[in-house]
């Protein structure tokens, strides 16, 4: 058994953790996944989370594929709605929810919004607000027409948030809510990528859309835009490059 301790300053932020994996472990049953797991939750307190410990391997291209199938199986199982119920943490920061049946609003008023509304310096805080303000209903538009259902997302898939054990794939540390899928795919692209056997067992079950590509662009936005909140100025050119796509759309 693995104890994790909250050394955030969020007394429920360990509380979110456990809901997430929950909500991903039951994903994963229904989607029929045997190669990919989620630490089971044994108990949970403000201070310490006591769930599954896993024996770390290096990984393979075999569980490359096995996360990358298990993903797009779990993205293919039909949700009701976007957003969330409740807010939740992204990393070190609040991550804001609420649920809606408009997936460019949300993502543009709880995702890229609420981010740049936690800069703390109000020339490039106005200036991306400048850029929204001009740009989001179009924004939002694109993303509704290119955007098929809604999943259940990991919501912070990056190489640090999977491990490996000898036999499977694991999903550890969510920030879940409901969305367009590519938004976890665009984010395992931010520092590096998974490799060719993840992407190809992803698309052979769920094949990418073809604006993909600018999707990526403005879903990891979010996360340059809370990396740049959480730890300065290395991220704000990803920022600004990303904000520049959306002014041309």
């Amino acid at each position: 058994m693995h104890t994790k301790r909250n050394d955030t300053r969020f007394a429920n932020a360990l509380y979110c953790e456990a809901g997430g994996l929950e909500l991903l472990r039951e994903a994963v049953t229904l989607a029929g996944v045997n190669e990919l797991k989620v630490p089971e939750v044994f108990s949970v307190s403000e201070g310490q989370l006591q769930m599954t410990e896993v024996d770390a391997s290096p990984p393979s291209d075999t569980l490359f594929r096995a996360l990358g199938k298990g993903l797009a199986l779990i993205h293919r199982l039909p949700q009701s709605h976007v957003g969330f119920h409740r807010d939740n943490y992204i990393g070190l920061n609040p991550q804001k929810n609420g649920e809606s049946d408009n997936w460019g609003d949300f993502f543009l008023e709880y995702r890229l919004g609420y981010q740049v509304g936690m800069i703390s310096d109000a020339r490039l805080r106005d200036q991306f607000s400048e850029v929204l303000h001009l740009k989001g209903n179009i924004l939002a538009a694109w993303l509704n027409e290119h955007t098929g259902a809604p999943a259940l997302l990991h919501g912070d898939l990056w190489s640090g948030n999977v491990m490996f054990d000898r036999a499977s794939s694991w999903l550890i540390d969510p920030a879940v809510y409901y969305g367009d899928p590519e938004a976890d795919l665009a984010m395992t692209e931010m520092f590096g990528g998974f490799g060719k056997p993840f992407y190809q067992a992803y698309e052979a079950v769920r094949p990418l859309s073809t604006h993909y590509g600018r999707k990526r662009e403005i879903y990891n936005l979010y996360h340059f835009l809370n990396h740049y909140n959480l730890f300065g100025s290395a991220y704000l050119a990803s920022c600004q490059k990303a904000f520049n796509s959306i002014e041309n759309l």
